[in-house]
């Protein structure tokens, strides 16, 4: 049985497209799923994807956030769903408190859109799990706010917790600490890239995956992410994980 993975497309998404392709390149059937409905089609993993939800009128995410669709998701996520937000998707997972920290301008005040690479800070995850030890991944970053900001408490607790998933990093896959070091591209704290919940279920990440899954496009290590999670969403529609369907409680959820 093929696993469906939802794509949210919200007003001002643009790399909706992106993201199905790649979960088709991945081995899932993607899902396209409408922000205006709850309804999350029985999927088993859900994607957040890039772009500008809503015109990211008063902050990147912040209206997105309210929309029906991201009631069911965080339904979804609180019954142990799998959720994966890119870059503006991950905009909205902070705003809706589903992964800690914010996501602030650039340090440059400007827009960057570059190669980068990041380092997965773990492996054990749904959303990392295919990705070799300490292997640097290349991908391109395009985003004005993607500074990754949280107080020193929660810092703290994101490193003793195991919550940094990713961290921006040289080319030789030592991690770019700095807010400075020219790797970083946005001045994040501690060069962190993306980040997971507590439970493990929710991820989010500033860099885009989605479109860096075939070598023609200068790389496919985002492959490794999409394809960790369409591996552990299987895994969990097997064994009768998450699914929600039209709105109703969960069936099977852990």
């Amino acid at each position: 049985m093929t696993v469906r993975v939802g794509v949210v497309t919200f007003p001002g998404s643009n790399r909706d497209a992106d993201a199905m392709a790649a979960l088709a390149l991945a081995g899932a059937e993607p899902v396209a799923l409408w922000h205006e409905s709850p309804d999350l089609q029985g999927v088993s993993a859900v994607i957040l994807p890039g772009g500008f939800a809503y015109g990211d009128y008063l902050r990147a995410g912040v209206i997105a956030r309210f929309s029906p669709v991201m009631r069911a998701v965080s339904a979804f996520a609180e019954h142990g769903g799998l959720v994966l937000g890119i870059c503006n998707g991950f905009q909205v997972l902070a705003e809706a408190g589903l992964v800690p920290g914010a996501l602030l301008r650039n340090r440059s005040l400007r827009f960057v859109c570059r190669q980068v690479a990041i380092t997965a800070e773990r492996r054990d995850t749904p959303f990392t799990r295919a990705i070799p030890d300490r292997h640097p991944l290349r991908m391109p970053v395009a985003h004005g706010e993607g500074c990754y900001y949280a107080d020193e408490a929660t810092l703290a607790e994101l490193e003793a917790g195991g919550g940094v998933l990713f961290r921006y990093a040289r080319e030789d896959g030592t991690p770019a600490w700095a807010a400075d070091d020219q790797a970083n591209p946005n001045g994040s704290l501690r060069g962190i890239a993306g980040v997971i919940s507590t439970r493990g279920n929710v991820a989010g990440l500033m860099p885009h995956p989605e479109t860096a899954v075939e070598a023609a496009l200068g790389s496919d290590d985002g492959l490794l992410i999409i394809r960790s999670l369409v591996e552990s969403a299987a895994e969990r529609a097997a064994a009768g994980g998450p699914a929600l369907v039209g709105g109703p409680a969960l069936v099977g959820a852990r």
